[in-house]
Order: C-alpha cells, then structure tokens, then sequence
C-alpha cells in the first residue's frame, strides 16, 4: 500500500481505540436499563431515542473485534453488555424483535435483518470469547428462518411475505453464515453461505449491468413500478467485499465482486466531492446525490481487499492495484470528512447534495461499518509478522 495510506490506516486505527471504543463504551452504554443507546448528541450526551435490537447486535460484534485490534479497555464487558441485551429480546416463536408486537416488516431492514444480525453478534463472541454455548442459539436461530426462505432462492422479509423482496438482509445473512464458517467450519454454515452467493451472483445482480437493484417482485424480478427500481451503490462495494472475503470464494463469485466494484466506481462516486452518493435509478443514473457515511466505509473496505488482490500477483483480476488504492485514499478523505465533529470518535451520518452536512446525533449503528473498514485497512496496509 502507498505510504499515505498506511500512515492514514495508523491514525484512524488510533481514532477508534483511543476515542471511539472508549465513548461509546463510556456514554452510550445503558448501565440502568441494560445494552446501549441508539444515539449520541455530537457534544457527547445521550439523544431521547429507543434501544433498537440491531444495535445492541451491532455493538456486541464491535466490541469483539476489539482486542485484535488492539484495544486494551474491557472489551468483553462492552461486547457482553450489548449481547445479553440482545438476547433479552427473544420472542416466543424463538425470533429476536426490538418490541414482541413489532409488526411485519416491508423496507428490508425488519425480521429477517435482525436475525441476521444476532447471529453475527453469536459468532463474534465465540471466536473471541470462546463460549460454544452460542452455536446453539445460532443454530436455533437459523432453523427457525426456514420458513423465510423463497422458492427461488433467498429469503422473504417474514414467514408469509412474498413481496417486496429485499437484497439487503440475504446481504446480511450471507455475512454472518461467513462469520459462523470461521467460528465453527462445516455443516449449515458452509451450506448457506455457498448458497446465498450463489443466489447473489445468479438471480440477483443483473448480467447486463453488472449491478443490483434493492429492492424486487415476488419471484425476485426487477419491480414494475419504476419509483421501486434503485440501486445503492454502498450495498454494491458491500456485497463486493462479503464476496471476496469468502473463505471459498469461486472465480465467477470473484469476478462478480469485482464488477461491483467497476459499477460502483464509475457510477456511483461523485467526483467533485469524493464521496458515494446514496442512490442510482435503474440505468444508473445518479437518482439521490446525498450520501451516507455507511457508503464511504464500505467504498474503502472493498477496494482496500481489491486492491490487496490485485497487489499480491496470485489473481488474474483485470484490476489495476494502483487504481484501487486511489479509491482508498479518496474513500478515506470522505471518510475522515464525516468523522469531523466537535467531540472524537462520534460523526456525521448524512450528506446532503450540496455537501452540508445534516445537523443531527451520530448513531451508534454506523460503528459496525467503520470499525468493520479500519480493521480490513488495518489488516491489508500492516507490515506482516
């Protein structure tokens, strides 16, 4: 890697341990009431908004990560506190909801989603922690989004929802059933996740285009309405890297990421700022130019890992590495624009069009994609043992 990004992987590896970690540990979490705020006000102090489940998952997985990384605060203590909360929600029918009465979910992000999530929490804390205990609850988990799954691949949003159909949580579902391989090879995990890569790379990105809409009909085809059909260029670079970080990773899945990637850059940057916007329409024109920071983050985990590919001489990847690594230094730029507030290691979430930002609480949500970028910087830009 070029030297000013391995001096820009250092310093933001310094930014998460020694501000990040330690105050969103120090004030998000709930010492009364039990798992962690979903906000905090960028001077620091608790925003009014509810617990959501995802973010109790979210965090349990952050602070798992941190001792690799480095971090010598109370890791176990910070991930354990998200994860009991996390738990604390599991229904009756064995399903983990924020409320027991939430109702059936239809933006991607609901039941399915979280269950994603609490398994990837599950995982995280047994490969740190080592505590089998929690295959258990996974496996439970997994057999009971069975009756998620579509005919035709992938799962609904809930049992009984045949449409809109998501892209969103298979993403996460692939994730975690790739956390779960690492953790405990073999078996369901090594299943789902062949099959949901399989699922990305045939039915759900687009042969022509080389991208993927969000949003589909009722047998995974684009929706009729065209207000429906958009694509998100984060979820490409995210999808991207969850298909190169594949332990069994085919050439064809391999070339899909990297597709994703070429989209993403040449149609999903917006030049004059650097920064991904949040959404193209189906022809890939800028529909939305606003930008989240989850995009900048996930931007540079995935061209840092292409660039790594392309670097190492072992691939044929029709990449050029140095290409890559300018995406990363730009990516870190975006990046280190959202990250400047008042008070370190909180951010900015939004990015209007005009690149003023949106005055409003950093959310403890985002910490699980830029902890998940800095430790893949981390791991790509250090000099080996």
């Amino acid at each position: 890697a070029p030297a000013r990004v391995r001096d820009a992987a250092a310093r933001l590896k310094r930014w998460l341990l020694e501000a990040a970690l330690p105050i969103w540990w120090a004030r998000a979490a709930d010492r009364e009431g039990g798992g962690y705020f979903d906000r905090l006000n960028l001077d620091g102090t608790v925003a009014a908004n509810p617990k959501r489940l995802r973010v109790q998952a979210r965090q349990a997985y952050v602070y798992a990560l941190a001792p690799g990384l480095g971090w010598s605060g109370p890791a176990k203590q910070a991930s354990r506190h998200g994860l009991i909360q996390m738990m604390s929600h599991k229904c009756d029918d064995g399903l983990f909801r924020t409320r027991p009465d939430e109702p059936a979910p239809r933006d991607g992000m609901g039941l399915l989603y979280d269950q994603a999530f609490v398994m990837l929490a599950l995982a995280s804390d047994l490969v740190a922690f080592g505590d089998h205990d929690q295959q258990r609850h996974a496996l439970a988990v997994l057999r009971d989004i069975a009756a998620f799954a579509h005919p035709r691949g992938g799962y609904a949003e809930a049992p009984g929802l045949p449409e809109p159909l998501f892209g969103n949580p298979n993403m996460h579902l692939f994730e975690s059933a790739q956390a779960w391989m690492r953790a405990k090879d073999g078996g369901a995990w090594d299943q789902l996740a062949a099959g949901l890569a399989r699922f990305a790379c045939e039915r759900l990105i687009d042969p022509a285009s080389g991208a993927m809409l969000e949003r589909f009909g009722p047998d995974w085809q684009a929706p009729a309405a065209a207000a429906e059909r958009f694509v998100w260029p984060g979820h490409l670079y995210e999808w991207a890297f969850l298909l190169l970080d594949r332990p069994r990773v085919t050439a064809g899945e391999r070339a899909a990421a990297l597709r994703l990637i070429e989209v993403s850059e040449e149609r999903g940057v917006d030049r004059a700022r650097g920064i991904v916007i949040f959404a193209l329409d189906d022809q890939l024109a800028p529909l939305d130019r606003g930008a989240r920071l989850w995009a900048q983050t996930e931007r540079l985990r995935a061209c840092t890992r292409a660039a790594a590919i392309a670097g190492d001489g072992s691939q044929t990847t029709g990449i050029q590495a140095s290409a890559m690594w300018d995406a990363v230094a730009e990516a870190i730029g975006a990046l280190d624009a959202f990250l400047d507030v008042p008070t370190r290691g909180l951010w900015r979430d939004w990015m209007g069009p005009d690149g003023a930002f949106v005055d409003e609480p950093a959310p403890a949500s985002s910490l699980y994609h830029i902890a998940g970028a800095i430790a893949e910087l981390v791991r790509q830009t250090s000099a080996p043992p």
